[in-house]
């Protein structure tokens, strides 16, 4: 292990040792990755130095072939990496074969999300990390996001058991009509023409007619991919269905479709404010997304224990003391000897939630 001076930390630095406050609180546990937020979580701690895992020749070489196999959260233990990392590979080679005419390995999926499902117990959609995610990487990474969250949700909102991994499922595969799209047009910077945009629409349909024939998946894992951007007052595509005739599962999904891909890096714009989007969704309630849903996805979403970690918008740290059931993302903030209360002071706002 080698101490380290907290000025000269590097991403993906390990911790050899836990990190412990003056206080006498857990920081960070021991073999955590560091971020560069993680290093100005130390110096706002005023940690002067930690120690680090110095790896072997062996690991270093391991280390460097993997470096294009980021797992994008801010933690997570080694198991539920490993698990990420193998659906992200699995569905890099899945999503073209049935635009090739080729079979989708369904069961190999299906799987795969169940063992990333069973080690996902400390994921949390306000831990994602949208700097370690490639442009690339996007289509993967969101559509296992969206599984992960669609899978909560579920939960949180008392769906059946029976119900839990497929709507999984539903999220996972729900952007696979992407792979029909031009890559030129998903990640152009520029304002889309009127083609584009129309082209863009289309990928529900293609989604759906890639896995209508699927025998092996039911029908709200086959709606989904086509109804997730419908929306509740019939404003949605690509049919512009309302209420009653979207699939409860594309509802689930829309929901943590709109969350991740706002909260998300992009060629063509910045990943905005998680809390922020919170509020944007709040608003997207009133006659475009299900308003019970959201109202379960916003209230488990900041429900976060006091002492949370967080950092506004103007970059100061703090502490949550307390949350107002009535204004659930503008909780009060504890920075050194400062009280600020978000829901007054509306001119800052959570910018991300940097340790649980």
């Amino acid at each position: 292990m080698q101490n380290v001076g907290v000025a000269h930390l590097k991403p993906g630095n390990r911790l050899s040792e836990h990190v412990i406050t003056r206080r006498g609180t857990l920081l960070f546990e021991k073999g955590r990755a560091l971020t560069e937020t993680d290093r100005e979580i130390l110096e706002a701690f005023l940690i002067p130095s930690v120690l680090i895992y110095e790896p072997n020749e062996s690991e270093k070489a391991a280390q460097a072939a993997e470096e294009d196999e980021v797992v994008p959260f801010l933690q997570g233990k080694p198991d539920f990496q490993l698990a990420f990392k193998q659906m992200r590979s699995l569905l890099r080679k899945a999503f073209p074969l049935p635009a090739a005419a080729q079979p989708l390995p369904i069961l190999d999926i299906r799987n795969q999300l169940i063992a990333l499902l069973d080690t996902a117990e400390e994921y949390h959609p306000l831990l994602c990390d949208p700097e370690a995610v490639r442009d690339e990487d996007y289509l993967y990474n969101n559509s296992i996001y969206v599984a992960l969250s669609s899978y909560l949700l579920a939960k949180w909102h008392g769906f059946p058991e029976k119900d839990l991994v497929p709507v999984a499922l539903a999220g996972l595969l729900h952007d696979i009509g992407n792979i029909r799209i031009d890559p030129l047009i998903l990640e152009k910077k520029a304002s889309l023409t009127p083609a584009e945009r129309e082209e863009i629409q289309k990928h529900p349909t293609y989604g759906y007619m890639l896995l209508k024939n699927v025998p092996a998946i039911n029908e709200g894992v086959k709606l989904t991919a086509l109804q997730h951007h419908e929306r509740e007052d019939g404003s949605g595509y690509p049919m512009h269905v309302k209420g009653d005739k979207i699939h409860p599962y594309a509802k689930l999904v829309a929901i943590t479709d709109v969350f991740h891909a706002m909260t998300s890096n992009r060629a063509y714009k910045r990943a905005d404010s998680p809390y922020q989007v919170l509020d944007d969704l709040h608003q997207e309630s009133f006659g475009k997304l299900e308003p019970t849903f959201v109202r379960t996805f916003i209230e488990k979403m900041t429900q976060f224990s006091t002492g949370t970690l967080v950092k506004i918008s103007d970059g100061r740290i703090g502490e949550i003391i307390f949350t107002d059931r009535a204004n659930p993302t503008r909780p009060m903030v504890k920075i050194g000897d400062l009280i600020v209360n978000l829901a007054q002071e509306r001119q800052y706002y959570i910018k991300e939630v940097v340790a649980g």
